[in-house]
């Protein structure tokens, strides 16, 4: 490929992720600052950022290392957070580089927001340019938590208000993917998945309504590529 390509590659993908940068520098803000304020070293907020890379985890590994619960505790209900990452990968295996390191890192990198935007790009988008949206999302949030962790080090700081940046950030992504897409059924299949999976399953009900919806959108899938062949045959 060549420099021209790599850099247009990474010029769109700064574009693309400036709506998560919005997000997560100042959420990883917060995570850091919660982090210093908890009694942790400053230096490991921003380690927890680059191996952990989950935002809902990380929040959660706060209070409970503060409670002192073990390793394996905290790893198991990191694993079934952020369980509906297997769902969002086997959407987009067709999408994403096929072998190598970029596949392997997408995998890691792969968050809710980085998805949202992987999911509605044309098929025929470059690689590297999911290569570089995946890498620069995951250094807002690493930036994001170092400033976080410094300024909790040094200074209290008046946060009231922040938590409202995450439902923000899902509220526009949603719009977004929303306005990409011709119809609106991906979107009523999420709130009727999501209402049955809160009557079933109240407690787990994020991860039973990303099951149904996985499902259902493979099944929907299957039926669209076998429409799209019997179109091609006949045409």
């Amino acid at each position: 490929m060549s420099v021209q390509q790599s850099g247009s590659d990474f010029s769109v993908a700064l574009r693309d992720s400036i709506p998560v940068m919005m997000g997560y520098i100042p959420l990883g803000i917060v995570f850091g600052f919660l982090f210093t304020q908890a009694g942790g070293a400053w230096w490991l907020a921003p380690i927890a950022s680059i191996m952990i890379f989950a935002g809902a985890a990380q929040y959660m590994m706060v209070p409970m290392l503060v409670a002192g619960l073990s390793i394996p505790t905290i790893a198991f209900a990191t694993f079934v957070i952020n369980l509906r990452h297997v769902f969002y990968g086997i959407s987009i295996l067709k999408t994403v580089p096929s072998k190598g390191w970029k596949r392997w890192y997408i995998t890691f990198a792969l968050t809710d927001e980085t998805y949202s935007l992987l999911s509605v790009m044309p098929p025929e988008t470059s690689k590297n340019r999911m290569v570089w949206l995946a890498f620069l999302n995951h250094n807002w949030w690493i930036l994001g938590t170092f400033i976080g962790a410094v300024v909790g080090a040094q200074a209290q700081v008046d946060l009231r208000g922040i938590d409202f940046v995450l439902a923000s950030l899902f509220a526009v992504l949603t719009c977004e993917q929303w306005r990409a897409r011709k119809t609106a059924w991906s979107l009523w299949v999420a709130l009727i998945g999501y209402a049955v999976a809160v009557w079933v399953m109240p407690q787990q009900a994020l991860v039973v309504s990303i099951m149904l919806c996985s499902i259902a959108g493979l099944i929907w899938g299957q039926k669209y590529q076998a429409q799209k062949r019997t179109e091609n045959l006949n045409g």
